[in-house]
């Protein structure tokens, strides 16, 4: 009704003014908290939330206790809720909010889920307001009035989505759900009836699911590469602990101590694991798996430097984050200032790939300068591009006998470099697939008098390119 309406039947009605972000932030975070009873929670905003319980309600004693203790405690958090239990996501929501049956049975079948639904408005179908009006002006108010009527007449004057919602009510067409998490792979969790505070039961209780975890994923041959740990507050504040692994992973001191590693880095950051009244659950999961299978032990254990460098990445990882714990990756890129790329360094690595490098006398032309010393220098033993190159090419300055020649002499960093030998090109052309298309690269290597040896290239095609090519140094040979 209007405001006014209201405050002339209720004249100390008190009104705020609405605040939709901070309404659906609270909205997420009692989801969050929802996930204590399963970790399927989607959102159903403005003011909904749809948890899928299958198999889930047994844990708290029945469908029946389930429902009061999400009641019970989301009205101690000073939320008044109103929960209900259907084989429909449709169901549900419509039993929750118009109807008096709060428990559906997942058996009953369409005529019997029709019968007990039938006594609910046309609301409960989620229409729209111009649909009711419409519904209401023939007189059909609830759902019996148009189970049993035929479908085309409605359908020709009201649309589809009348009887669409109507069929993912009685369950003849199945309505998925959006998770806002989707439900992890592996899942071990611990609930208390004394709500625990100290960090020791903490960890302690973290070393046990890790050896739940581990037991399962040993029985499926797999192993971690991301897990999770959720701790539920009594209060609802959900904390989450997330760590990678640089493989897969599942030996139980090692996920708890990374996971600890976390714990003591979040209180670094200045999130502190400050548990409040105590946490009543604590929930360790597998986000992400890979094949492991079984090794050979013996009763020797030899020294493993990849397991010792895995497990210093790993726990750099929980310490700083994954993503800023790098290794150096090859990438297709013709470039050279962008063929290796920082990737992080627990991601999988891809299997090795043999490069053959190719001719000399297919990559090079040999355009050389007579040395001023007796005896003429030589680039063979060189490699074909220098190990380091410069964080950005630097322009120099170039004096060459042709224009589209190699220079005799250059100037770099202010200081003059009479070039004694020269090898080259090694044409680079630019990348056709992109938007922005750079100009070719003709790279040579070049020895001055003084024996330093440069890694230089042109800019630009004479003549088709452009008029003016440039000449960068981009990497130095040791």
């Amino acid at each position: 009704m209007r405001l006014a309406d209201a405050r002339a039947m209720h004249p100390s009605l008190a009104c705020v003014a609405s605040d939709p972000q901070a309404e659906a932030e609270t909205l997420g975070a009692i989801a969050d908290w929802c996930r204590s009873f399963t970790p399927l929670v989607a959102l159903d905003p403005p003011d909904g939330l749809v948890l899928d319980v299958t198999g889930a309600a047994h844990l708290f004693g029945g469908e029946a206790k389930l429902l009061a203790l999400i009641e019970a405690r989301l009205e101690a958090r000073g939320f008044s809720a109103r929960a209900a239990i259907g084989s429909t996501p449709e169901a549900a929501w419509a039993s929750a909010r118009f109807g008096e049956l709060r428990i559906l049975e997942p058996d009953l079948d369409e005529k019997e889920l029709a019968r007990r639904l039938g006594p609910l408005p046309l609301a409960a179908l989620r229409l729209d307001r111009a649909v009711l009006a419409g519904l209401a002006r023939a007189g059909l108010r609830r759902i019996s009035d148009i189970v049993l009527r035929p479908r085309a007449p409605i359908v020709a004057r009201f649309g589809p989505a009348l009887h669409d919602r109507l069929d993912g009510l009685l369950g003849r067409a199945a309505t998925p759900i959006s998770p806002r998490f989707e439900a992890p792979l592996y899942l071990a969790e611990r609930r208390f009836a004394d709500f625990i505070l100290r960090r020791e039961a903490i960890e302690a209780t973290i070393l046990s699911l890790a050896r739940d975890l581990c037991t399962m994923l040993a029985r499926h041959g797999e192993g971690a590469r991301r897990l999770e740990a959720s701790l539920f507050r009594v209060d609802g504040l959900v904390r989450r602990l997330e760590v990678g692994t640089s493989r897969p992973l599942r030996d139980p001191g090692l996920v708890a101590r990374l996971l600890c590693e976390r714990i003591d880095a979040a209180g670094t950051d200045g999130e502190a694991l400050d548990p409040g009244y105590g946490f009543d659950v604590i929930r360790l999961a597998a986000l992400a798996v890979e094949r492991k299978d079984a090794e050979q032990t013996s009763a020797i254990e030899p020294v493993d430097e990849a397991a010792d460098l895995a497990d210093l990445v790993d726990r750099l990882g929980a310490r700083l984050g994954m993503r800023r714990v790098t290794r150096l990756a090859f990438d297709a890129r013709h470039v050279p200032e962008f063929a290796v790329a920082a990737v992080p360094a627990a991601a999988s690595r891809p299997a090795a790939v043999a490069r053959k490098r190719p001719a000399r006398k297919d990559r090079a032309r040999a355009s050389a300068v007579e040395p001023r010393d007796t005896e003429k220098p030589s680039l063979a033993a060189l490699p074909s591009r220098p190990i380091r190159l410069l964080h950005h090419p630097e322009p120099i300055e170039t004096i060459a006998s042709v224009p589209d020649g190699p220079p005799v002499r250059f100037r770099w960093r202010k200081v003059l470099h009479e070039v004694a030998a020269i090898e080259g090109p090694e044409r680079i052309a630019p990348e056709w697939w992109r938007a922005e298309r750079a100009a070719t690269r003709d790279y040579f290597r070049a020895e001055d008098t003084e024996g330093h040896r440069f890694w230089l290239f042109r800019e630009g095609l004479y003549g088709r390119e452009t008029a003016c090519p440039r000449w960068f140094m981009h990497g130095l040979f040791a």
